[in-house]
């Protein structure tokens, strides 16, 4: 009977060892959250709970070893079951370790950057440790208990392969997500032009990019479509566009006389608008003699690549108004003066 009492008391000390484990712990881990280090955080983290676990289990151990126990249940005292319950309480440690280092560097260097994407790779970084370490663990368990582990790998090695092919969209965006961090083509408000669609970034995410078009419509395009397709990024290297106007007016005007005005009707747009740049200059071309009128080209920079129906609003009054004060004529084919967008 007295076997029992020794039992009993080795396993309540155990549990008063755990609650002073925690106690000492708790205490530290504010003291470590004063300094600036945080590896002390992330070590007093990862070791509080299993060490208090660790005191119930030797506890108990050594309980069962005081008291007879039926034949059936002499393997809870035998060694091997020990080690393994450390290999785990171990593995437990290790996996704890990892991810809080994994959680809090990767948070700080996450926050160093304005993109979101870097945010949720490191948060399924974060995740996926600890099935990695823990998966490590059970194999080195199995190879102490001597378990062949071959077939086991084997299946997992069948399994994989059926999982990669059904996933493998999946991962081909995952990696062409992590690319668009890695390469930085664009970023959130740019203005993109991407297998004929043209629109700004909304948002970057892990599997796909949300672009509103000009007419606010929400596409939702794979990372994979953007890591292997031409992406012209109008906001990079500046935000600044390019917009090129064909003029066309009679046969008979004076050409040299056209282009001054129109070199007038550019400057003062510059001058009175501050979304038509003076630098780089506006400029204007006289570029060929056509069937039936003479053509002219006007280059005009918008201040950002939003502003070009802005640009073409203002120069299409002014042109109307200068070439009526001018006497100059307009071929009737094109009456309508047509101001075409170029955005290269």
């Amino acid at each position: 009977m007295i076997e029992y009492l020794y039992a009993g008391l080795t396993i309540l000390a155990g549990f008063i060892g755990a609650i002073l484990i925690l106690k000492i712990f708790g205490f530290l881990e504010k003291k470590a959250a004063t300094t600036e280090n945080q590896m002390d955080d992330i070590l007093f983290a990862s070791i509080k709970r299993p060490l208090a676990i660790s005191s119930i289990f030797i506890s108990i151990y050594y309980a069962l070893l005081q008291i007879p126990l039926p034949a059936d249940y002499s393997w809870l005292v035998d060694a091997k079951a020990f080690n393994v319950a450390f290999i785990i309480i171990a593995t437990w440690i290790i996996s704890s370790f990892f991810h809080n280092f994994v959680s809090n560097y990767g948070k700080v260097l996450c926050s160093k950057t304005d993109s979101e994407l870097d945010d949720k790779i490191f948060s399924i970084l974060e995740s996926s440790i600890k099935y990695i370490i823990w998966f490590l663990g059970f194999v080195y368990i199995l190879n102490y208990l001597e378990i062949e582990i071959t077939p086991i790998i084997a299946s997992a090695g069948v399994a994989s392969i059926a999982i990669t092919f059904a996933a493998k969209d999946i991962i081909s965006n995952f990696f062409g997500g992590a690319m668009i961090l890695a390469d930085k083509p664009f970023e959130v408000g740019d203005r993109v032009k991407i297998n004929g669609e043209l629109g700004d970034i909304v948002s970057v995410g892990v599997r796909s990019t949300r672009v509103k078009t000009l007419n606010h419509q929400l596409l939702t395009i794979p990372n994979s479509v953007f890591s292997t397709s031409i992406v012209t990024n109008y906001a990079m290297p500046d935000v600044k566009l390019k917009v090129k106007i064909p003029v066309s007016v009679a046969y008979g005007s004076d050409v040299k006389r056209v282009k001054e005005v129109l070199m007038e009707i550019a400057e003062e747009a510059a001058k009175e608008e501050d979304y038509i740049l003076e630098n780089p200059a506006p400029s204007v071309y006289f570029l060929e003699y056509g069937q039936s009128s003479l053509n002219y080209m006007m280059v005009i920079w918008a201040g950002r690549f939003n502003m070009s129906w802005e640009v073409m609003d203002k120069i299409n009054f002014l042109i109307d108004e200068k070439f009526r004060e001018e006497g100059i004529e307009i071929p009737f084919p094109q009456m309508d003066v047509h101001l075409k967008k170029d955005f290269s």
